[in-house]
């Protein structure tokens, strides 16, 4: 069936939708409405899972980790200042291998206090293990959730989740949703029944101390779980399309075949950047966008194969990493060829500040003009 649902909502029929079996959470603003509901519902009757009240965004992934570690399908949810509290654990479930899946609503990070759209919240926490997927619209959050439940339970893989939407631009804002039938859900979403797990009558050592003669292996382990993930999100996008009706990939390619200008973007502002790329096109302009959907596992070889065929390109991000310039705009300079385009990176948009058509049709514009920097500030106030 077809929903009006907020980004929110998306994100908590989709956890149903996926027959979560334990559910932890904290209020946070702009997430509190992903756990009112999931409550609403276990309250009830209508999800049959453990709905646990915790004191802190501490706690409620610390009691996802217990619970998934015992063999159930967990979900929890959280914004800025709550997923920093939450980085020690963090850290922990990505080298536990636990497939925990966390909707951060990406929300500026204080001081000063902000409560608006920022992706610098999800970056921060890059280099722990976890996947990142940034999502565009409400229907990709809910199709998210699902493929990521589907994805970090390979046996192959055993990764945990971050699936990103941004403050209020999509957490409270209402898109039509396709909810699609349970049977259909559950074929593609069998239940989670990990080889390992705590079990009394199977008793095992988990999180305990290593030596160095271990530890390096674990490390090594886990990169090379997101190098395999690369192959089973490609192939998990293909049969959610085949099922559903919607591919996905790690990337998504906007008429960027014959593109000569081509922005990077992820999350909402891939939508607008659309919509100003299809403006300059009935201009004669060849404008095209590449939106990048996981930022972990990074998706180098789609950015190598697509920015290659263009003259320059630009990175936007709603995000900045101190001292260097825009994450998104590092990683993708990283990938590329010393015979690349001719690469710009642009930060806009931070702390929820509107990043508008005409903003975007000026970066395509600066590409053009050849005027090319690590960081090009959009609509500083003098």
């Amino acid at each position: 069936m077809k929903k009006v649902l907020t980004g929110n909502f998306a994100a908590a029929y989709a956890a149903v939708a996926a027959r979560v079996q334990v559910i932890s959470a904290y209020p946070i603003t702009p997430q509190t409405t992903i756990v009112e509901i999931l409550s609403e519902l276990v309250a009830r009757g209508e999800l049959a899972a453990d709905f646990i009240k915790v004191e802190s965004e501490h706690s409620a992934l610390a009691a996802c980790i217990g619970a998934q570690a015992a063999g159930a399908r967990t979900f929890t949810a959280t914004s800025a200042q709550g997923l920093a509290l939450m980085h020690e654990l963090i850290h922990w479930t990505g080298r536990a291998r636990l497939p925990i899946v966390l909707a951060n609503v990406n929300r500026a990070m204080a001081p000063g206090w902000s409560i608006w759209a920022d992706a610098t919240d999800a970056i921060s926490e890059r280099d722990t293990g976890w996947m990142q997927i940034y999502c565009e619209d409400n229907q990709e959050v809910f199709d998210s959730i699902l493929m990521a439940y589907r994805i970090g339970e390979r046996a192959e893989i055993l990764l945990p989740t971050l699936v990103n939407l941004d403050a209020f631009f999509l957490s409270h804002t209402s898109q039509v949703v396709d909810l699609y039938d349970a049977e259909r859900i559950d074929a593609f979403l069998p239940p989670y029944r990990p080889a390992v797990k705590l079990d009394v009558a199977d008793p095992r050592s988990f999180g305990a101390l290593t030596s160095p003669d271990y530890y390096y292996e674990f490390s090594y382990k886990i990169q090379k779980a997101h190098e395999a993930a690369r192959q089973v999100i490609a192939e998990t996008g293909k049969e959610f399309g085949s099922v559903f009706g919607r591919s996905y990939g790690l990337t998504e390619a906007y008429r960027c075949e014959d593109a000569e200008y081509v922005l990077v973007t992820y999350g909402t502002i891939a939508g607008t950047a659309k919509v100003a790329a299809d403006r300059l096109r009935e201009k004669g302009f060849r404008a095209g966008v590449l939106k990048i959907r996981y930022f972990r596992p990074f998706p180098a070889e789609d950015v190598v194969r697509i920015l290659g065929r263009a003259a320059a390109a630009g990175v936007v991000d709603r995000a900045i990493s101190y001292g260097q310039a825009g994450p998104f705009y590092t990683e993708t300079r990283s990938v590329l060829p010393g015979a690349g385009p001719a690469l710009t990176g642009f930060i806009a948009g931070l702390g929820g500040r509107d990043v508008s058509v005409a903003d975007l049709e000026s970066m395509f514009l600066q590409l053009r003009d050849g005027k090319h920097s690590p960081i090009v500030w959009i609509g500083v106030k003098p």
